[in-house]
């Protein structure tokens, strides 16, 4: 069995703090329970409770910001866009990883909600996270175009039934939900060298790739994917699929790249 170890000084604490909202007639209050953790103290890791007037307040990440802004400045997190694009505010929210800026808080239910940072990451602070060895793994897998063609002198073309291929699988925003939520990737995803399961973000942006007409090197990428860690470890737990916010399917990505591996005659690929 996998023994996992706590990282120093990790454990949460019961120093929490609580803001508590001076009623006002017409207000609906809800209270938001933040992880607060700021390595540069002795402090381990507490919950903070706020509590806050959501009538003007449809998105959790306009709950984040509120109390920023209203109330302690010191909280850290990420965001930009507030789209569902960039992918930036993706925290662990009551219980799920998912963009901060698209879940509604009609959709939490009633009660508190609970906002923690993605798991199995480093905590840079707060609700911020170091996504540094996540972002390699992204790069290990050569995320552009490769061919072996000259260049033709106007543009790559590619058919219309083609290009239908790639849907479901460019429109990765690599907020990273899916791999911080999969137990695989918790056990076998930080790794020093080789011996790493790259996830499911990762695994779907080499699909990407691997199903594009117009990429030349495809016995290249398979080779760079076939050892006993960084395919392999996928399970089919399905935890990627659930939790992604763009609703994509990583792990059929990795079914069918694990198809193309055994379908390549002598270890090498057809295309």
């Amino acid at each position: 069995m996998v023994q996992l170890t706590l990282p120093k000084n990790s454990k949460i604490t019961g120093n929490s703090k609580v803001h508590t909202a001076e009623k006002k007639d017409g207000g609906a209050y809800r209270t938001f329970k933040v992880y607060r953790y700021d390595p540069d103290t002795p402090e381990n890791p507490r919950i903070d409770s706020y509590e806050i007037d959501v009538s003007n307040v449809s998105m959790v990440l306009d709950g984040l910001i509120k109390i920023k802004n209203e109330i302690d400045p010191s909280l850290a997190f990420r965001r930009s866009c507030r789209e569902g694009v960039c992918g930036s505010c993706a925290f662990n929210i009551n219980g799920a990883n998912t963009l901060a800026c698209t879940i509604g808080l009609d959709e939490l239910g009633d009660g508190d909600i609970t906002v923690y940072p993605l798991p199995h990451q480093p905590v840079v602070k707060d609700l911020v996270t170091d996504l540094s060895k996540f972002y390699e793994q992204h790069a290990y897998i050569e995320p552009y175009l490769k061919a072996k063609d000259d260049e033709p002198d106007d543009e790559w073309r590619q058919s219309q039934a083609d290009r239908e291929k790639l849907d479901g699988l460019y429109e990765c925003i690599l907020c990273a939900c899916c791999s911080t939520s999969c137990p695989s990737y918790w056990w076998n995803g930080d790794k020093d060298g080789e011996d790493e399961y790259l996830g499911p973000a990762a695994l779907l942006q080499a699909y990407r790739w691997l199903s594009d007409s117009r990429d030349q090197h495809t016995n290249e990428r398979l080779d760079k994917l076939e050892d006993d860690f960084k395919l392999y470890r996928c399970h089919t737990i399905m935890n990627c699929a659930q939790v992604c916010p763009k609703h994509l399917n990583p792990a059929k990505a990795i079914v069918e790249i694990k198809k193309m591996m055994v379908s390549r005659p002598d270890g090498k690929a057809a295309k």
